[in-house]
């Protein structure tokens, strides 16, 4: 589990820089899938990140508003925010945690049960499919997008001998 989460936030602080390098317009377009453009899209996967691992844990959610955080930095900001809350519960993770109960009270007045460990895994997921569509976009603007490879990245130490 931790490895993932690493592995998300090294993929997109590399995003971030990517950005750097991209006009302000561009980061702002709207453009065809995802929710909407590339910056919005970085936001949106910091904002579901903190807000899911809020809900399991029964801490309040709320929902920020792209307008607040239509900038790299400010984006860059909030994540460094959510992350002080995110990061140590990532680290503390453990076994015990992967099958606690989680009720997630829908709008509608329906009750879904799902396992902690479930809804970790989405948020992992969640990045990595947004970051597809970051690849398409940039792509478009004829830029090579952040690779996407785990391996070589130094997540987990092996014993193999092989530095």
């Amino acid at each position: 589990m931790q490895t993932f989460f690493r592995y998300n936030w090294m993929i997109r602080e590399q995003w971030y820089r990517w950005c750097e390098e991209v006009p302000q317009e561009e980061l702002l377009k709207e453009r065809v899938g995802g929710v909407g453009g590339i910056l919005k899209t970085l936001f949106h996967i910091v904002d579901v990140e903190w807000s899911w691992v809020q809900t399991i844990q029964g801490k309040p959610d709320f929902q920020e508003d792209f307008s607040r955080y239509d900038t790299l930095d400010k984006v860059r900001e909030l994540d460094a925010k959510f992350r002080i809350d995110v990061e140590p519960f990532v680290l503390s993770w453990h076994e015990g945690l992967e099958r606690k109960r989680f009720e997630d009270h829908l709008p509608d007045g329906r009750i879904v049960i799902d396992a902690w460990g479930e809804v970790m895994r989405h948020v992992i997921a969640h990045q990595i499919h947004h970051i597809g569509q970051l690849s398409i976009w940039s792509r478009e603007l004829g830029k090579p997008p952040v690779s996407a490879n785990v391996i070589g990245k130094g997540l987990i130490e092996s014993d193999c001998g092989v530095d």
